[in-house]
């Protein structure tokens, strides 16, 4: 701006500060003063820095437009005139205003601060609500994680020769709690003494062969029998266990099984006993063992065969006895009024499923199910081997082929009802983490805490006869060569990880 103009410009604002002393008080006219230059200021920050518009701003402003032929021709009082230009004027919002008039009218300055309040709410409150939706859906995907609720499939094959390269064999006495009448010896003098071994033998009358696993006891010079336990390699969590016996140690004074545990951590993680004997016992058992709280008083209706063991006659702390008789359906291994570890147990209706009864008919399929994300443990038998379920049937018979998508698959849904079912998990009385880190286990105890303490009950006539359970295995009698296990294989089957919305 040149000298002149800069001394017009002072000039004729000291003009109109004179001409107006007369009609405004001083405040008056310094409020006057800030206001206009509140609004200057606005006009010509909207200008963006140029220079020429800016120029022409102020010359409008203080009407020094003499020089309106050398200035740029703009429309102050129309938002068209602004709209393609960088001094378009906007209101506290960031809205485009209607036209330069609004700067000078409060009313529409309170309605354009309104509107951009509004507008900011708007803003802000789409913005939560998509937040909001951001984490509903991530809690969708959060209930929909994967989980083991697939078709079952081939995670363990136990046979043939490989079969003792997934355990260990225990060495030494039985434990405290068993008490059992026993030496376990160690892997090298197990197949010393042939009390282990694999063996290759014809089956249906062809030339064709299979191999089983037998495992057996021999007598010492002592008296107590070398026997053999086995301990699996592997830990377990859930799955469906499969095992196919030809054979099953039997008769008064033998108490052999097949369970799953975690020793170490006894009780706290749990017992799952799948097939135990115990003397001339002919009905086999599924029973559980746990620290407190897991009862199974909530089993649904319909959902299995067969019935619950009792307890009756315990003794009490006050020296009676509880003649009251009771359904053994609590687990907790200290329960008062059943029997001492008796745990939770479920027997199948039907004879001739253990012992003696299952050797003469060749022995059978035993099933464990468990299964804690659909809440449940459930067991089978079936014998003789012709009762087998097809799909189980051809379960069995393609689990050797190599190729995964040549297996069959089983479908326990597609089997007759299990005799036992154990509600376990989230909504039943028995909490999944009562069973953890659970390996397989074989063994053949003789006499001891339960065989032993039932033998006058079991075998009276022999126990007339020996004395006692320790005195009849002591005599080396021929009654014990009937006491072995003779194995085709263990199959433990697994749930497929998928995407589940339950």
């Amino acid at each position: 701006m040149t000298e002149e103009k800069s001394r017009l410009l002072y000039q004729k604002i000291e003009s109109e500060d004179g001409n107006d002393s007369d009609k405004w008080d001083e405040n008056q006219a310094s409020d006057d003063e800030d206001k206009a230059a509140d609004d200057l200021s606005r006009l010509l920050l909207a200008c963006n820095n140029n220079k020429e518009i800016r120029k022409s701003v102020l010359l409008k402003s203080f009407h020094l437009d003499d020089d309106e032929d050398d200035m740029p021709q703009i429309d102050y009082r129309r938002q068209s005139s602004f709209a393609g230009s960088s001094c378009t004027p906007r209101n506290s919002s960031g809205m485009f205003m209607e036209s330069s008039e609004e700067l000078e009218d409060p009313v529409k300055m309170e309605r354009l601060t309104k509107f951009g309040f509004k507008a900011m709410v708007s803003v802000a409150v789409t913005g939560l609500l998509a937040i909001l939706a951001f984490l509903a859906l991530g809690k969708v995907f959060e209930s929909s994680r994967r989980q083991p609720v697939g078709p079952y499939v081939l995670v363990d094959k136990q046979e043939g020769k490989s079969f003792f390269s997934n355990y260990a064999f225990y060495s030494g006495s039985d434990s405290e709690g068993s008490n059992g009448y026993i030496n376990y010896v160690d892997k090298e003098k197990s197949f010393a003494q042939s009390i282990a071994n694999v063996t290759f033998e014809q089956i249906d009358g062809g030339t064709k062969t299979e191999p089983f696993i037998y495992m057996s006891t021999t007598p010492t010079a002592k008296g107590p029998r070398n026997s053999v336990r086995l301990e699996g390699l592997k830990r377990y969590n859930r799955g469906l266990f499969i095992i196919d016996v030809r054979h099953m140690p039997a008769g008064c004074g033998t108490w052999p099984a097949f369970w799953m545990s975690d020793e170490a951590n006894w009780p706290v993680n749990g017992e799952i006993d799948i097939i135990e004997g115990v003397n001339t016992q002919t009905k086999v058992k599924t029973a559980l063992h746990t620290t407190r709280v897991c009862q199974m008083d909530d089993v649904p209706l319909g959902v299995k065969t067969g019935v619950w063991d009792t307890a009756q006659g315990v003794p009490m702390q006050n020296g009676t006895l509880d003649m009251t008789r009771r359904a053994a359906n609590d687990c907790f291994v200290y329960n008062p009024h059943q029997w001492l570890n008796q745990g939770c147990v479920a027997m199948t209706s039907n004879e001739g499923t253990i012992g003696a009864p299952l050797n003469k008919k060749g022995g059978g399929v035993f099933v464990l199910e468990w299964d804690p994300v659909n809440r449940y443990m459930k067991s089978w038998v079936f014998t003789p081997h012709g009762a087998v379920p097809q799909n189980l049937k051809d379960t069995l018979k393609t689990a050797n082929n190599a190729l995964a998508s040549k297996r069959v698959a089983p479908d326990p849904s597609s089997w007759p009802l299990p005799y036992a079912y154990f509600p376990i998990g989230l909504g039943t009385n028995c909490p999944a983490s009562h069973f953890r880190n659970m390996r397989i286990i074989f063994n053949m105890a003789l006499c001891g805490s339960v065989a032993g303490n039932r033998f006058f009950l079991d075998c009276p006539e022999l126990n007339e006869k020996y004395g006692s359970c320790n005195n009849y295995i002591a005599a080396n009698t021929p009654e014990m060569d009937d006491i072995y296990w003779k194995i085709r294989g263990v199959y433990v089957y697994e749930r497929e990880w998928e995407r589940s919305w339950d």
